[in-house]
């Protein structure tokens, strides 16, 4: 039985376990989500993910993974190569570190069930931008002495690791809101790599079956 990856094409979730289950080279069926529509909050995907939020991943005989980060670090432990964390505890600990501080404090704070919450107390979408840029320049301000210290060509040394799946999915929503990025030099010079990467080409909203012309 084939795997089905439940995405929505440019949400950043999604977008970081498509770049972990490319760099380990497995193949999986695509089911999109339209959380602007609301799909995930219908009855159909609350059966598959009762959270109702994206990724999901159904790996058969009723085993249905979710949450973006448990499922890369259950790819890792099943299929350790290539490997996304470093051997030694203390670099895995330094790649956590990077991957959470996008997981858990920048995006959350951005995502799209916010930014509806926000619309609905009256902040126009100029606020919501504004709101979503100051969180994401908070997170990269911390990450980028991370990135400059660690980072030999990817967040951290000169392969791809969990740090990367998170980082680079927050540099395309950073683009979304219209973000700054000349404050951080070393962030940049890891997304230009990573685009050169067939991974995370592949993984790439724009190459999703569900992807929208803007």
């Amino acid at each position: 039985m084939s795997w089905t990856l439940y995405s929505a094409w440019r949400a950043t979730a999604p977008y970081r376990l498509r770049i972990g289950l490319a760099l380990k080279g497995v193949t999986y069926d695509y089911a999109p989500i339209d959380l602007i529509a609301g799909e995930q909050r219908e009855p159909a995907y609350r059966a598959v993910n009762p959270q109702g939020l994206t990724p999901a991943l159904d790996i058969g005989d009723g085993h249905v993974l979710t949450q973006s980060l448990a499922i890369l670090e259950w790819l890792e432990e099943t299929r350790p190569e290539p490997a996304i964390l470093p051997k030694a505890p203390l670099d895995r600990a330094a790649v956590r570190a990077m991957a959470l501080i996008v997981a858990c404090d920048i995006h959350p704070l951005n995502n799209t069930r916010v930014g509806r919450e926000l619309h609905k107390r009256g902040v126009d979408p100029e606020g919501i931008k504004a709101w979503s840029q100051r969180w994401i320049r908070d997170g990269f301000d911390t990450l980028e002495p991370m990135i400059a210290r660690h980072g030999r060509g990817f967040a951290f040394g000169a392969t791809p690791t969990l740090a990367d799946c998170c980082l680079i999915p927050q540099v395309y929503s950073a683009g979304r809101f219209e973000v700054d990025l000349d404050p951080y030099p070393a962030i940049r010079a890891v997304a230009e790599r990573a685009a050169e990467h067939p991974a995370f080409q592949a993984a790439h909203p724009n190459k999703q079956p569900d992807a929208k012309p803007l």
